[in-house]
């Protein structure tokens, strides 16, 4: 039963010069104060026949996806999961990843979701950070979880494998092809198969709901917040509803029964709280993507024909060079979404034109936003961009531009830290009481402010425009140099695919800028790197600033990305370090 609707409450409503650009957008809304499973049971009951996901060719209908759910909260419930109980779910995007997370949510328990690829060491801290009692995995990735559990044992591993989610026939198939190089799981007390997990469920005969509202904690999520060191943040139900309500009206062109991409993993705020939780909110088909690469890429389009796709910059980066899309008809794409990292000028006007060219009536919209707030809050609007802006607040939430370090918000055009007030804010970081006052503080209009860490500003419109991160920005001689706009301009030129800007130590300057490029696989076949770095270093003097120019350019073949597949300039700096100690040595 979904309890009464809410509406956000403001203590004084802040400036909102964007209005005007809503159209029939209604600025304020209701929500549904209820559960996650309770907001996606609703959807079943109206389309208890159409398809709720799609994974490697099996779908389930939202029919079948609620009895899965429902055996699958009698298993947890069966081996002693109980409400408030916090539980480690690391898999990838799979249907199991999705019924254990409305299966726990269902019971009361948390998901605590994390990366499938983390390390032991890794895991470890996760389990410890949220005092987890109980894990699921993939049985491939055992090995790194019985090492964790050495240090920090839990109650039950849960251990599922691709093959579980297939059916009879395909699991069989993968059980004998891929799934032989996977080590099997050994038998002991504390570890239970799925399969086990779902039939042990079969004997329990008491009621699994919870009582938990949507105003109490529904998900961990991770992020490295304003100082980056990984947390746990933390987020209730409302939170994630929200942000499906506040979608399905703001872009203007879902429908149910559509195909969306869930190629986002579902770890991260932008593939649960939009590919998945929103999807499945409005009821979407959710075509589940464990893993891909540049060269799978492109037939994952052709074969699913998705209406709407959702991802980071580099997963655009892929469409525009794989071979399987030079041809392809693209009418069917309704909605293609970028968020999770900072989308060039240049970049979107190549996807753009690449859409145009294939028959999709689609721009590309850009959002912003951070796992603090689930993820994107901000979003360009449907048909209308304005060139660098990130786009206009979702309803209900709130923008400012304040001086870094401060309250006191900027003028129009003056960059300054972005500050949001939203129904989505999380409840906060997970022991780390301190840091939670920096980020989550009270203005003088009686509001609570998530402080982002990020640069940005405003225009008199009400436009929001993305600068950098506050960690990133670079201060050589005593002026501000921000990567992002250094990356942008780069990647202006024809022959650069991807770009990295990062600042090195220098005794001089303090830092001095350097530039880290990918080619366009034609240019770097047609020419030899030192004719292009020379066009590239002219084309940079005629369009940067002197006192922001690069003074040493790298080219790689490609660039490190992070887990979620951002550009890791972090690792970046860490090499210039490592380069600059062993130069100092000798």
């Amino acid at each position: 039963m979904i309890s009464d609707n809410f509406t956000f409450k403001l203590k004084k409503e802040p400036k909102a010069p964007w209005r005007k650009w809503y159209g029939d957008i209604p600025p304020k809304m209701e929500y549904p104060d209820c559960t996650l499973f309770e907001m996606i049971s609703k959807t079943a009951a109206q389309y208890p026949d159409l398809h709720a996901y799609e994974f490697m060719g099996r779908a389930a209908s939202y029919r079948e996806l609620m009895l899965k759910i429902e055996s699958c909260a009698k298993g947890l419930k069966q081996i002693g999961v109980q409400q408030d109980d916090v539980i480690t779910v690391c898999l990838p995007n799979c249907p199991q990843a999705i019924i254990v997370f409305y299966a726990l949510n269902k019971i009361g328990a948390i998901p605590s979701m994390i990366h499938p690829l983390s390390a032991a060491k890794e895991i470890e801290f996760f389990l410890q950070v949220s005092n987890s009692v109980m894990a699921v995995t993939l049985d491939a990735f055992y090995g790194k979880f019985a090492e964790a559990m050495e240090r920090y044992p839990l109650r039950k591993l849960i251990t599922t494998s691709i093959a579980d989610g297939l059916g009879m026939i395909k699991g069989t198939a993968f059980k004998y092809t891929t799934g032989r190089k996977i080590k099997k799981v050994p038998k002991k007390s504390e570890i239970i198969s799925w399969k086990d997990l779902i039939k042990g469920g079969a004997s329990y005969f008491l009621p699994t709901a919870s009582t938990k509202t949507g105003k109490d904690v529904a998900a961990i999520l991770y992020s490295g917040g304003t100082t980056g060191y990984t947390k746990g943040i933390a987020l209730t139900s409302n939170n994630f509803n929200v942000l499906a309500v506040q979608l399905t009206v703001f872009l203007k062109c879902l429908e149910p029964g559509g195909r969306m991409l869930n190629i986002m993993p579902i770890f991260h705020g932008f593939g649960l709280g939009i590919c998945t939780h929103g999807s499945l909110s409005y009821g979407l088909k959710c075509i589940l993507i464990p893993q891909f690469n540049n060269q799978t890429y492109g037939k994952i389009i052709n074969q699913y024909k998705p209406n709407y796709i959702a991802g980071v910059p580099t997963l655009f980066e892929a469409m525009l060079i794989t071979p399987a899309l030079k041809d392809a008809d693209l009418s069917y794409l309704k909605g293609v979404f970028c968020g999770g990292d900072s989308l060039s000028i240049e970049l979107k006007k190549k996807i753009d034109e690449f859409l145009k060219q294939r028959g999709c009536k689609e721009q590309v919209r850009e959002g912003y936003g951070l796992t603090e707030c689930v993820t994107g809050t901000c979003l360009t609007l449907r048909d209308f961009a304005r060139e660098g802006s990130i786009g206009v607040p979702l309803p209900d939430n709130y923008y400012k531009i304040c001086k870094v370090g401060t309250t006191k918000e900027q003028t129009y055009g003056e960059v300054g830290e972005i500050c949001i007030c939203g129904p989505e804010n999380m409840i906060g970081y997970i022991n780390y009481q301190d840091e939670n006052k920096q980020v989550l503080q009270r203005h003088l209009d009686g509001n609570t402010w998530l402080h982002t860490g990020d640069l940005g500003w405003m225009d008199p419109d009400g436009f929001i425009y993305f600068n950098q991160r506050l960690k990133r920005m670079i201060i050589s001689s005593g002026y501000s140099i921000y990567p992002s706009q250094l990356e942008n301009i780069i990647e202006g030129h024809p022959a650069v695919l991807s770009s990295c800007v990062i600042g090195i130590d220098d005794p001089y300057k303090i830092q001095k800028v350097k530039a880290f490029i990918v080619l366009r696989s034609e240019y770097a076949a047609m020419y030899n790197t030192e004719e292009i770095e020379k066009e590239i270093k002219e084309y940079c003097r005629k369009n940067i600033a002197k006192f922001a120019l690069p003074a040493q350019y790298e080219f790689r073949a490609d660039l490190p990305k992070t887990l979620v597949g951002k550009i890791a300039y972090t690792v970046l700096e860490e090499e210039e370090r490592e380069k600059a100690r062993k130069t100092q040595k000798h």
